[in-house]
């Protein structure tokens, strides 16, 4: 019975599995963070993209050529 309580006590003392947990969840959050910067900056993203496109579209295309395509 004694040889089980010490077992006991030293598992308690073994802190690897919090560790684990504990990188999961910086993880978690830094995957998060990454989501939410991507779906927050994508549409001032794509509004530069619609500016630039429709400047290069506005210009004069030589001769034979045909302007750029916003689609």
């Amino acid at each position: 019975m004694l040889h089980f309580m010490q077992r006991l006590v030293a598992g308690r003392k073994d802190e690897t599995g919090a560790s684990a947990v504990e990188y999961g969840l910086l993880v978690a959050a830094i995957a998060a963070l990454i989501v939410v910067v991507v779906f927050g900056l994508g549409g001032v993203v794509k509004g530069v993209f619609s500016k630039t496109c429709t400047s290069v579209g506005a210009s004069a295309a030589p001769t034979g050529y045909s302007s750029a395509s916003c689609g």
